[in-house]
């Protein structure tokens, strides 16, 4: 086991682990620490805490030094600045005719770098426009292409649920999804039912799918044979959830299945789950 304090350096941000080096941090302080990009500050998303072995990727970096209130005011002025260096980079973008669409600006700690997220349909040749800002800003300039699910997190906005993205307001990483799941969740596959506003599946889909891989093992299959208390069927429907099957018996005149609850039914033989590889394959998300 190893001591950890997790750092957060945007606002719903991937969490980093790093070694506290016996300080103790309270959740939403701020830290200095050495990332690849040089020194940052960031915001403590976990305070100690003892996690295993398998969960760091060594070598864990120890935390510089807890911010001071010069360092906390130099952060919040980058957090400003880097909405004028967007206005500004928009301008510039539309002055060179770029087919790209500019959707955030992150100031380096230190100021000694400005990183600008764009999303465009294919490769841009951006040449021309890094020279232009950094002419005008003085320092170095990096400009970094997007996918479509990045850039809902960055811009944040509300689900078909009502309520915000989840990878805005909670979700520090994406998580794989699946045309799979939505079909094994019994949802209906209209895109436009399963799909979130950034185009790609919901990362809602992934939340549930663990319980419902579990109830499939546990609930004989439609096709599946099973004894029940009015005797032998086939069960020809099934609802996860409830635990319900519709069985159609073997010594029924009519062919009207009837409901019975899996606790009170013996399997025989499961039915099987035909699988439907090039959409799972098709669907998979970013």
């Amino acid at each position: 086991m190893s001591e950890i304090v997790g750092i957060r350096f945007k606002e719903v941000g991937k969490v980093y682990y790093f070694d506290p080096d016996g300080a103790k941090f309270n959740k939403g302080d701020f830290a200095i620490v050495e990332t690849v990009r040089g020194v940052e500050c960031g915001e403590v998303a976990i305070d100690n805490k003892e996690v295993s072995e398998d969960e760091i990727v060594k070598p864990l970096k120890k935390i510089i030094r807890p911010a001071n209130n010069e360092d906390v005011k130099r952060y919040r002025e980058n957090r400003q600045k880097e909405k004028e260096a967007a206005e500004i980079c928009r301008k510039r973008i539309e002055y060179h005719k770029l087919d790209m669409n500019l959707v955030d600006a992150e100031y380096t700690f230190d100021g000694a770098k400005i990183l600008f997220y764009f999303t465009a349909d294919g490769r841009v040749d951006f040449r021309e426009l890094v020279k232009d800002l950094a002419g005008t800003f003085r320092t170095r300039i990096e400009l970094r292409q997007i996918g479509v699910r990045d850039e809902a997190k960055m811009l944040g906005g509300l689900g078909i649920c009502g309520r915000p993205f989840c990878c805005s307001s909670f979700l520090g990483d994406f998580q794989p999804v699946s045309i799979k799941m939505a079909k094994e969740q019994g949802l209906s596959l209209n895109p436009e039912k399963i799909s979130g506003t950034c185009g790609r599946l919901m990362c809602c889909l992934k939340y549930e799918q663990n319980a419902y891989e579990y109830l499939m093992k546990v609930t004989p299959k439609p096709g599946a044979l099973v004894k029940t208390p009015d005797g032998r069927g086939k069960v020809v429907e099934t609802s996860l959830l409830t635990g319900k099957l519709k069985v159609l018996l073997d010594n029924q005149a009519t062919e009207i299945p009837r409901i019975y609850f899996k606790k009170d039914v013996e399997l025989i033989k499961d039915g099987k789950i035909i699988e439907d590889t090039e959409e799972d394959i098709i669907a998979e998300t970013e």
